[in-house]
């Protein structure tokens, strides 16, 4: 039973990092203690573990298309590797069930996250276009035929500007850098749902980009975190090895999910689900402190 559930889990983990690049991870904690039975503070290690190698692997996968940008990714990612190791500080000295009540609360800020950031690619896809030159025709008189050539455009203009950061966009980033590392440090999360909308607005990257830089920031900010956790806990191994594996599968398969089907519905079912755990895990860890 306990094996089934951790494959399920992982199974909808996988594939919400998969195809949105964040905010599947956010249920790794919650599956963890309350369908595993895991201790809480454990839970968050042990989160990290599964969602630094379902990063890694869909960061792969999604390199392969061209939609990871290493260098702002890195960077994006070397940011938050200070406030990992405090979050990870942090951890220890918080109460078990205000860790889930803090995680209650992520998980309603994720859920409205996601439901705005519809708008907001939106708003990101119809500048890139804008700024991206189509490929114009042109006819050719000929003494029989109207030959037509097809003038493909040049690089398109948002990449270029992407490179380009301005001082408010620097700072915007090094702030979501640094928050996104302490809540990774902290909770064990990956924190997806607010790298994607930094980098759809204040980079203009398009969606596919920013989910794919999304998995490496996420991959660099968990393997930091577990890292400064090295020696402190023992990890479930006959637990985690089911989960990692379906979480694997899930990463793997998000991809060709997200191709298709209309992200729109997937980040609006994703958000409800949120909705609903974040009140039950309210709930429950209401009532232990009470």
């Amino acid at each position: 039973m306990i094996t089934a559930a951790a494959l399920a889990v992982g199974l909808v983990i996988g594939l919400s990092l998969g195809a949105l690049g964040g905010g599947g991870s956010i249920l790794t904690v919650p599956a963890l203690v309350y369908l595993l039975g895991e201790p809480a503070r454990a839970a968050t290690t042990e989160s990290l573990v599964i969602v630094a190698v379902t990063a890694i692997a869909a960061t792969i996968t999604h390199a392969r298309t061209g939609h990871v940008r290493w260098g702002p990714g890195l960077a994006f990612g070397a940011a938050g590797l200070a406030a990992s190791y405090a979050g990870t500080a942090a951890n220890t000295r918080v109460d078990p069930q205000a860790l889930l009540l803090a995680f209650a609360a992520l998980m309603l800020i994720a859920a409205a996250a996601m439901l705005r950031r519809g708008g907001s690619t939106r708003t990101s896809e119809r500048i890139h276009r804008a700024r991206t030159p189509q490929a114009s025709t042109t006819r050719v008189p000929s003494s029989s035929t109207t030959a037509v050539l097809t003038v493909a455009p040049a690089r398109p203009v948002a990449d270029q500007s992407a490179a380009r950061i301005s001082t408010s966009g620097f700072i915007k980033i090094l702030t979501a850098g640094s928050m996104v590392g302490f809540v990774t440090g902290f909770l064990g999360v990956g924190g997806g749902f607010v790298i994607v909308p930094v980098l759809v607005m204040v980079l203009g990257y398009t969606m596919a980009d920013a989910v794919g830089t999304s998995l490496l920031v996420i991959a660099v900010n968990a393997a930091a975190a577990l890292l400064a956790r090295t020696g402190h806990i023992q990890l479930h191994w006959m637990l985690l090895a089911p989960f990692i594996a379906a979480a694997l599968a899930g990463s793997l398969a998000g991809r060709h999910v997200a191709d298709r089907l209309p992200a729109e519905t997937l980040k609006k079912a994703f958000a409800i689900l949120l909705v609903l755990v974040a009140g039950y895990v309210a709930v429950r860890a209401g009532l232990a402190i009470a």
